[in-house]
């Protein structure tokens, strides 16, 4: 079936190891779009760290933030704005606070909602570190404070060594109920509402561009796209994805480091169009 959408994962993908998209890779996304094929960024990223890539890649596409717990889209004042929010209870925020907080007290916590990134010290290693990623400043926060305000909190990122957030990965899946976990990389632990998916997210999309699963193809690295490839009609995995994220694609292009998205984009879309 001729794919009429491209969904794409950023990190690990769409980016190198140098968190950059290279000149191939741009210019065949370029060609995808114009070709008439909408290509839509699928990522764990907040909307700030997201949109300097359209931009960059000069798309106007709808945006899945925090791996589907907020979808945007362009408004007729040109501002990515909401179409679709998912977010934690507090009840297990607090608990999930508390425990990283009494038992892990050397793992990093950032809070997400909407576009603010939130972290009680601004100054800790793997926030200055993310913070170069994702070119993107977080702010201080009381996080007490902030969840007796009754804001809504997205995603939950920790981070920290591989073994600590290994533990910790086991930890919160033995006592939280509702939520979605799972690392990014050995040492990010990404939590979401457990009704927030990648694959949902997409969903809304298609029904507002009149598109069936099957007519669309999603590209990925990492578990955290698991669930994206399967729903596709041709899912993609990169070569630098684990073996067990390969195994549920329909394909394995070459690696975010060698334009494995440019290959698999000249291999399913733009050849196809031409």
């Amino acid at each position: 079936m001729k794919i009429k959408a491209v969904f794409s994962d950023v990190d690990g993908t769409l980016l190198n190891s140098d968190h950059q998209i290279t000149p191939l890779t741009k210019q065949a996304i370029q060609k995808t779009v114009k070709s008439g094929v909408p290509f839509v960024l699928v990522t764990a990223r907040m909307p700030g760290g997201v949109v300097s890539l359209q931009e960059e890649l000069a798309i106007h596409s709808p945006i899945i933030c925090y791996s589907g717990a907020l979808v945007l889209e362009e408004n007729s004042e040109g501002n990515m704005a909401p179409i679709h929010s998912t977010s934690l209870s507090h009840q297990e925020t607090r608990k999930i606070l508390k425990i990283v907080n009494d038992r892990y007290p050397t793992v990093s916590i950032s809070l997400y909602s909407y576009n603010e990134w939130l972290v009680s010290d601004t100054r800790n290693y793997w926030v200055t570190q993310e913070q170069e990623i994702v070119h993107t400043d977080p702010r201080k926060a009381d996080f007490a404070a902030y969840l007796e305000n009754n804001q809504q909190t997205h995603k939950i990122l920790c981070m920290g060594n591989s073994l600590e957030i290994t533990d910790l990965e086991q930890t919160l899946k033995n006592e939280t109920t509702g939520v979605s976990i799972y690392k990014s990389k050995e040492t990010y632990l990404e939590i979401m509402d457990s009704s927030a998916s990648k694959s949902q997210a997409i969903q809304i999309i298609l029904e507002r561009l009149g598109l069936s699963r099957e007519e669309i193809m999603t590209i990925g690295d990492n578990f955290n796209d698991i669930d994206m490839l399967s729903f596709a009609g041709l899912g993609i995995a990169m070569a630098n994805a684990p073996d067990e994220v390969k195994r549920y694609a329909d394909d394995v292009t070459l690696s975010n480091d060698k334009d494995g998205l440019k290959h698999c984009l000249e291999k399913y879309v733009i050849t196809s169009e031409q």
